[in-house]
């Protein structure tokens, strides 16, 4: 992309570019003023004031030239001298040359004008003495020195101006970064409480701010409250399903074992330990939702705990050291429980591990069974969902709800479960990412 650069050099947050969007217009309003002012104070009123102290200089040198000898010329000079408030020498005390600070940018319009209008200009000094120009002129009676106050040529004080307007930019710049902080606090606020209920936490928020933000503040507590009560109509019907179902499989398991002991019996048995498996399986697909609340957890010991319930089954690699993050052990500890139970079914070895980056962990959990092809992956977690085709499902009676109910933890932590194929051990590499 031609301008991909631009926008990587733009602010990415709000408050950046809102700032960038304020400091922008001043700084070019600020630049425009001062070159028109610079243009119009250095070219127009010096040149004007200029020309002005040309004729002057230009009366003075006509009485020299008038004059029959230098004595005469220096007497009848020296009063026109003094009424123009202008010194002059005949002939010149010393010589001078050319100098110019680099500031002094008037300085070249100065000395432009005078080489153009004063005949036998030699040199025009402005660097020697900051408050006097120096002209060396030649004439048929010998070189001229005069002295002019610099404040007849251009105006004194031009930077006042500029530093006026640059103090008055900072200033106002400053107070408007006040306003700008104070109407972009209920935003930064909406943001957080939008990140917290991502990863499954409900911060307080109560709109405020511009009308905007406040209906973008309220529509999003309307949504948080829909959700909630969604999730928790969700968990209360099927946890009401669950256990009332619960009932009549009991009386039937009771029914079962006062019988006689048939092929048939033992059928029906195994059908009702399957229907309680799925049952269990619905009880923890409502529990996913209804989270602990967090707590400081070290993730490589939470790991190493969960793990060890397998004993030599799983195995254990690449644990970052300890370390305290703010976690839900027990959603983490249910979802990596039905990882490593999918692992188990479908595969003969188990690998668990752990990654620590800055603002998430990755757990990571890895087998040699089938795996999951790429393009049905993404059906894989959702709920209820069963891939024949894909995993050997004689290993396992589950009712497709292991995966999805990981995927529900991970994103309501802030993360995602990510499912590929294991370079180690070439069945299924499945990670669940939660925020730190």
């Amino acid at each position: 992309m031609k301008n991909g650069w631009i926008k990587r050099s733009f602010p990415k947050s709000l408050y950046g570019r809102a700032a960038l969007i304020l400091i922008v217009p001043i700084v070019t309003l600020q630049l425009v003023v001062s070159v028109v002012f610079i243009q119009r104070h250095f070219e127009g009123v010096t040149a004007q004031m200029t020309r002005n102290v040309e004729l002057e200089v230009q009366y003075l040198l006509d009485l020299v030239l008038q004059a029959s000898d230098p004595d005469l010329a220096n007497a009848d000079v020296a009063q026109a001298a003094r009424d123009l408030q202008i010194e002059i020498l005949l002939p010149a005390a010393r010589s001078i040359i050319d100098t110019r600070p680099f500031y002094d940018l008037s300085g070249i319009t100065i000395t432009q004008l005078l080489y153009v209008a004063v005949p036998g200009l030699k040199a025009v000094d402005l660097g020697s003495n900051g408050r006097k120009v120096a002209l060396l002129i030649g004439t048929r009676h010998g070189d001229v020195l005069m002295q002019i106050d610099r404040r007849r040529l251009s105006a004194s004080n031009p930077h006042q101006l500029l530093v006026l307007m640059i103090f008055t930019g900072v200033l106002m710049t400053v107070i408007a970064f006040v306003f700008l902080r104070n109407q972009l606090r209920p935003i930064r606020r909406l943001s957080r409480a939008s990140e917290a209920f991502g990863k499954g936490r409900s911060e307080p928020y109560r709109p405020s701010g511009a009308t905007e933000v406040r209906l973008a503040g309220q529509a999003f507590s309307d949504m948080r409250a829909r959700i909630e009560r969604q999730i928790e109509q969700r968990t209360l019907m099927l946890s009401g399903v669950s256990h009332d179902l619960r009932t009549p499989l009991t009386r039937m398991k009771l029914a079962l074992s006062l019988g006689p002991e048939t092929a048939e019996t033992n059928e029906l048995a195994r059908d009702i330990a399957d229907m309680e498996r799925m049952l269990d399986a619905f009880l923890d697909f409502a529990r996913s939702d209804a989270l602990d609340d967090p707590a400081s957890v070290d993730p490589a010991a939470l790991v190493q705990e969960v793990a060890g319930r397998y004993g030599d089954q799983v195995e254990v690699r690449d644990l970052p050291p300890p370390m305290q993050v703010q976690l839900r052990a027990l959603a983490i500890e249910r979802a990596l429980q039905n990882l490593i139970g999918n692992a188990r079914n479908y595969g003969t070895a188990c690998v668990v591990s752990l990654e620590a980056r800055e603002k998430a962990l990755v757990f990571v959990v890895e087998d040699n069974g089938p795996g999951i092809p790429p393009d049905l992956r993404d059906a894989a977690v959702k709920a209820f969902t069963r891939l024949d085709a894909a995993r050997n499902q004689n290993r396992g009676g589950g009712v497709g709800l292991g995966l999805a109910i990981a995927s529900d933890i991970a994103r309501q932590h802030g993360g995602l479960l990510r499912l590929g194929e294991s370079e180690t051990l070439g069945g299924l590499k499945a990670e669940l990412v939660v925020a730190r």
